[in-house]
Protein backbone atom coordinates (compact mmCIF):
# COMPACT_ATOMS: atom_id res chain seq x y z
CA UNK A 1 0.00 0.00 0.00
CA UNK A 2 1.28 3.68 -0.14
CA UNK A 3 3.18 2.51 -3.09
CA UNK A 4 6.68 4.24 -4.04
CA UNK A 5 8.43 3.32 -7.11
CA UNK A 6 10.75 2.12 -5.51
CA UNK A 7 11.45 -0.84 -2.98
CA UNK A 8 11.32 -1.84 0.39
CA UNK A 9 12.29 -4.09 3.49
CA UNK A 10 9.36 -5.61 5.97
CA UNK A 11 9.84 -2.92 8.66
CA UNK A 12 11.61 -0.12 6.96
CA UNK A 13 9.11 3.24 6.44
CA UNK A 14 7.97 3.45 2.35
CA UNK A 15 8.10 5.83 0.67
CA UNK A 16 4.58 7.76 0.80
CA UNK A 17 3.69 5.70 3.78
CA UNK A 18 4.75 5.33 7.19
CA UNK A 19 3.80 2.75 9.88
CA UNK A 20 0.11 3.10 11.82
CA UNK A 21 -0.75 1.95 15.07
CA UNK A 22 -3.13 -0.63 16.00
CA UNK A 23 -4.13 1.15 19.15
CA UNK A 24 -4.99 4.65 16.99
CA UNK A 25 -6.96 2.80 14.85
CA UNK A 26 -8.90 -0.25 16.42
CA UNK A 27 -11.47 -0.56 13.59
CA UNK A 28 -9.03 -1.57 11.05
CA UNK A 29 -9.15 -5.24 10.00
CA UNK A 30 -7.37 -7.06 7.23
CA UNK A 31 -9.05 -10.29 5.33
CA UNK A 32 -7.45 -13.60 4.91
CA UNK A 33 -8.64 -16.64 2.96
CA UNK A 34 -8.85 -20.09 5.39
CA UNK A 35 -5.12 -20.65 4.87
CA UNK A 36 -4.21 -16.95 6.69
CA UNK A 37 -3.21 -15.27 3.32
CA UNK A 38 -3.93 -11.56 3.42
CA UNK A 39 -6.02 -10.20 0.37
CA UNK A 40 -7.96 -7.37 1.83
CA UNK A 41 -8.94 -4.85 3.73
CA UNK A 42 -11.93 -4.01 5.95
CA UNK A 43 -13.45 -1.50 8.84
CA UNK A 44 -15.31 -2.57 12.13
CA UNK A 45 -18.39 -0.16 11.71
CA UNK A 46 -20.70 -1.25 14.43
CA UNK A 47 -19.18 -4.36 16.93
CA UNK A 48 -20.46 -7.77 14.65
CA UNK A 49 -19.79 -5.56 11.06
CA UNK A 50 -17.51 -5.01 9.56
CA UNK A 51 -17.37 -2.98 6.11
CA UNK A 52 -15.06 -4.23 2.97
CA UNK A 53 -15.28 -3.61 -0.71
CA UNK A 54 -18.17 -5.94 -2.65
CA UNK A 55 -14.95 -7.31 -4.52
CA UNK A 56 -12.97 -8.70 -1.70
CA UNK A 57 -16.49 -10.98 -0.97
CA UNK A 58 -18.02 -11.80 -3.93
CA UNK A 59 -18.55 -15.30 -4.98
CA UNK A 60 -17.09 -16.57 -1.48
CA UNK A 61 -18.82 -17.92 1.53
CA UNK A 62 -18.59 -16.98 4.78
CA UNK A 63 -16.74 -19.75 5.59
CA UNK A 64 -14.26 -19.14 3.13
CA UNK A 65 -13.15 -15.70 4.59
CA UNK A 66 -11.45 -14.79 7.79
CA UNK A 67 -11.71 -11.04 9.65
CA UNK A 68 -8.31 -10.11 11.71
CA UNK A 69 -8.76 -7.50 14.07
CA UNK A 70 -6.82 -6.19 16.62
CA UNK A 71 -3.55 -7.08 15.04
CA UNK A 72 -0.93 -4.79 13.77
CA UNK A 73 2.01 -6.85 12.52
CA UNK A 74 0.76 -9.87 10.28
CA UNK A 75 2.79 -11.59 11.73
CA UNK A 76 2.08 -11.57 15.37
CA UNK A 77 -0.39 -14.48 15.75
CA UNK A 78 -0.79 -13.80 19.64
CA UNK A 79 -2.18 -10.42 18.48
CA UNK A 80 -5.84 -9.68 17.81
CA UNK A 81 -8.45 -12.11 16.58
CA UNK A 82 -9.35 -14.27 13.89
CA UNK A 83 -13.22 -14.57 13.00
CA UNK A 84 -15.21 -16.18 10.63
CA UNK A 85 -17.96 -14.72 9.22
CA UNK A 86 -21.70 -15.65 9.68
CA UNK A 87 -22.80 -13.62 7.01
CA UNK A 88 -22.03 -11.74 3.99
CA UNK A 89 -24.00 -8.78 2.61
CA UNK A 90 -22.92 -7.62 -0.89
CA UNK A 91 -24.84 -4.56 -2.42
CA UNK A 92 -27.52 -5.45 -4.91
CA UNK A 93 -26.46 -3.33 -7.62
CA UNK A 94 -22.90 -4.64 -7.46
CA UNK A 95 -21.32 -5.83 -10.91
CA UNK A 96 -17.43 -5.04 -10.89
CA UNK A 97 -15.88 -2.30 -8.91
CA UNK A 98 -15.33 0.26 -11.76
CA UNK A 99 -19.00 0.38 -12.26
CA UNK A 100 -19.65 1.31 -8.58
CA UNK A 101 -21.90 -0.51 -5.77
CA UNK A 102 -18.77 -1.80 -4.25
CA UNK A 103 -19.48 -2.12 -0.40
CA UNK A 104 -19.92 -5.34 1.19
CA UNK A 105 -20.43 -6.54 4.96
CA UNK A 106 -19.73 -8.90 6.92
CA UNK A 107 -21.57 -10.28 9.82
CA UNK A 108 -19.86 -11.90 12.51
CA UNK A 109 -20.95 -14.22 14.87
CA UNK A 110 -20.23 -12.18 18.14
CA UNK A 111 -19.29 -8.55 18.93
CA UNK A 112 -15.56 -7.84 18.61
CA UNK A 113 -13.78 -5.84 21.12
CA UNK A 114 -13.24 -2.87 18.91
CA UNK A 115 -13.96 0.73 18.70
CA UNK A 116 -16.49 1.10 15.76
CA UNK A 117 -16.06 3.87 13.21
CA UNK A 118 -19.19 5.64 12.19
CA UNK A 119 -19.92 5.94 8.47
CA UNK A 120 -20.13 8.84 6.31
CA UNK A 121 -23.51 10.25 6.27
CA UNK A 122 -25.07 12.45 2.99
CA UNK A 123 -24.57 15.72 5.07
CA UNK A 124 -21.13 14.73 5.41
CA UNK A 125 -20.56 16.50 1.89
CA UNK A 126 -17.55 18.98 3.05
CA UNK A 127 -15.51 15.46 3.61
CA UNK A 128 -15.19 14.96 -0.28
CA UNK A 129 -14.75 18.53 -1.34
CA UNK A 130 -11.16 18.53 -3.75
CA UNK A 131 -8.00 19.14 -1.26
CA UNK A 132 -9.53 17.44 1.65
CA UNK A 133 -7.31 15.78 3.43
CA UNK A 134 -7.90 11.61 3.86
CA UNK A 135 -6.28 8.39 5.68
CA UNK A 136 -5.72 5.68 3.42
CA UNK A 137 -4.67 2.60 5.69
CA UNK A 138 -4.15 -0.98 4.66
CA UNK A 139 -1.57 -3.67 4.91
CA UNK A 140 -1.43 -4.05 1.09
CA UNK A 141 1.83 -4.20 -1.41
CA UNK A 142 4.45 -1.71 -0.86
CA UNK A 143 5.02 -1.25 -4.80
CA UNK A 144 3.21 -1.91 -7.65
CA UNK A 145 4.71 -5.65 -8.23
CA UNK A 146 5.98 -6.01 -4.39
CA UNK A 147 4.81 -7.91 -1.38
CA UNK A 148 2.09 -7.01 0.71
CA UNK A 149 3.53 -4.87 4.20
CA UNK A 150 3.61 -7.13 7.66
CA UNK A 151 2.17 -3.90 9.32
CA UNK A 152 -0.34 -1.69 9.56
CA UNK A 153 0.55 1.19 7.29
CA UNK A 154 -1.38 4.96 6.39
CA UNK A 155 -0.71 8.10 4.40
CA UNK A 156 -2.35 10.87 3.53
CA UNK A 157 -3.88 11.79 0.16
CA UNK A 158 -6.17 15.20 -1.16
CA UNK A 159 -9.13 14.20 -2.65
CA UNK A 160 -8.98 15.54 -6.16
CA UNK A 161 -11.82 17.31 -8.15
CA UNK A 162 -14.41 15.01 -10.02
CA UNK A 163 -13.30 16.16 -13.67
CA UNK A 164 -9.70 15.25 -12.89
CA UNK A 165 -11.20 11.72 -11.87
CA UNK A 166 -13.19 11.75 -15.01
CA UNK A 167 -10.42 12.38 -17.19
CA UNK A 168 -8.14 9.71 -16.10
CA UNK A 169 -10.51 6.90 -15.66
CA UNK A 170 -13.78 7.45 -18.40
CA UNK A 171 -15.85 4.76 -16.62
CA UNK A 172 -15.78 7.17 -13.09
CA UNK A 173 -19.17 7.65 -11.56
CA UNK A 174 -18.73 10.79 -9.28
CA UNK A 175 -22.37 10.09 -8.05
CA UNK A 176 -21.01 6.93 -6.66
CA UNK A 177 -17.35 7.24 -5.97
CA UNK A 178 -14.28 9.69 -5.39
CA UNK A 179 -10.54 9.67 -6.31
CA UNK A 180 -7.70 11.15 -4.35
CA UNK A 181 -3.84 10.89 -4.45
CA UNK A 182 -1.60 13.08 -5.83
CA UNK A 183 -1.22 14.07 -9.95
CA UNK A 184 2.56 13.18 -10.06
CA UNK A 185 2.04 9.52 -8.43
CA UNK A 186 4.08 8.20 -5.98
CA UNK A 187 1.39 8.25 -2.85
CA UNK A 188 -1.50 5.30 -3.33
CA UNK A 189 -2.79 2.42 -2.20
CA UNK A 190 -2.32 -0.85 -4.09
CA UNK A 191 -3.36 -5.08 -4.29
CA UNK A 192 -4.43 -5.91 -0.88
CA UNK A 193 -5.51 -2.62 0.29
CA UNK A 194 -9.06 -2.83 -1.08
CA UNK A 195 -11.80 -2.63 0.83
CA UNK A 196 -10.27 -1.01 3.69
CA UNK A 197 -10.35 2.62 5.03
CA UNK A 198 -10.05 5.98 3.78
CA UNK A 199 -10.46 8.22 6.89
CA UNK A 200 -11.45 11.97 7.38
CA UNK A 201 -12.64 13.72 10.36
CA UNK A 202 -13.41 10.40 12.80
CA UNK A 203 -15.73 9.04 10.17
CA UNK A 204 -15.46 6.41 7.08
CA UNK A 205 -15.55 8.26 3.75
CA UNK A 206 -14.42 5.71 2.00
CA UNK A 207 -13.47 2.50 0.58
CA UNK A 208 -10.60 1.39 -1.27
CA UNK A 209 -11.65 0.24 -4.53
CA UNK A 210 -10.10 0.33 -7.73
CA UNK A 211 -7.88 2.13 -9.99
CA UNK A 212 -4.82 1.93 -12.73
CA UNK A 213 -1.53 -0.08 -11.37
CA UNK A 214 -0.61 1.64 -8.27
CA UNK A 215 0.89 5.32 -7.72
CA UNK A 216 1.23 5.96 -11.38
CA UNK A 217 1.15 9.16 -12.70
CA UNK A 218 -2.13 11.36 -13.59
CA UNK A 219 -3.68 7.43 -12.80
CA UNK A 220 -5.10 8.04 -8.70
CA UNK A 221 -7.15 5.47 -6.38
CA UNK A 222 -10.19 5.64 -7.10
CA UNK A 223 -12.89 4.89 -4.00
CA UNK A 224 -16.17 4.39 -2.84
CA UNK A 225 -18.67 7.62 -2.13
CA UNK A 226 -19.57 6.19 1.38
CA UNK A 227 -22.15 8.76 2.23
CA UNK A 228 -23.63 7.65 -1.22
CA UNK A 229 -24.47 4.30 0.14
CA UNK A 230 -25.53 5.04 3.73
CA UNK A 231 -29.02 4.87 3.18
CA UNK A 232 -28.16 1.12 1.75
CA UNK A 233 -26.09 0.05 4.34
CA UNK A 234 -27.70 1.57 7.79
CA UNK A 235 -29.89 -1.56 7.28
CA UNK A 236 -27.37 -3.90 7.41
CA UNK A 237 -25.15 -2.62 9.92
CA UNK A 238 -27.58 -1.39 12.68
CA UNK A 239 -29.01 -5.16 12.20
CA UNK A 240 -28.28 -7.23 15.45
CA UNK A 241 -27.16 -10.96 13.85
CA UNK A 242 -29.14 -13.95 14.76
CA UNK A 243 -28.18 -14.67 18.44
CA UNK A 244 -26.48 -11.59 19.43
CA UNK A 245 -28.34 -9.44 22.18
CA UNK A 246 -26.83 -5.68 22.23
CA UNK A 247 -28.15 -3.68 25.25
Amino acid sequence: MLVSTGTAAAGEQVVGGERASIEANPWAVYLTDPGGAQFCGGTVVAPTKVLTAAHCAFGRAPGELRVVAGREDKLDRGAGMSVTPADVWIHKGYVSADEGEDVAVLTLPKPLPYTPLPIAELTDRALYQPGTQLRALGWGRVSENGKTSRFLLQAVVPVLPDDYCAESYPQFVKTDMFCAGYEGGKIDTCQGDSGGPIVADGKLVGVTSWGEGCARQGKPGVYVRISRYAKDLHPVVDASPPGVVTP
